[in-house]
């Protein structure tokens, strides 16, 4: 019951800069953790930045100082600013949510994926 919405993906210049969103909605109870996972052609789906719930960060090396994330838990959103974009940020960026659902009569603790939005960076 837990349904996660990309946008802001697109076609950006090397140097630019793009901003992704994710909305959340659903029968959710709390969200600990919200993030992006981007997976580039041959490789393997990685984390790029995640946030709690009290807005404790983590990233991936190869982005800190240049990507940002943040979230409105009022809104159950998850934003990632992403400036001085590289060639080498191309993927497909994927958000994901640690969500708490009911179930019956039952909390129940997992994963959401939301579909992804394409990130092309040209050199």
């Amino acid at each position: 019951q837990v349904q996660l919405v990309e946008s802001g993906g697109g076609l950006v210049q090397a140097g630019g800069s793009l901003r992704l969103s994710c909305a959340a909605s659903g029968s959710i109870f709390r969200i600990n953790v919200m993030g992006w996972y981007r997976q580039a052609p041959g490789k393997q789906r990685e984390l790029v930045a995640a946030i709690t719930s009290g807005d404790n960060t983590n990233y991936a090396d190869s982005v800190k100082g240049r990507f940002t994330v943040s979230r409105d838990n009022a809104k159950n959103t998850v934003y990632l600013q992403m400036n001085s974009l590289k060639p080498e940020d191309t993927a497909v960026y994927y958000c994901n949510a640690q969500a708490i659902t009911v179930e019956g009569l039952k909390w129940v603790e997992s994963d959401h994926w939301g579909q992804g939005t394409q990130v092309t960076v040209s050199s």
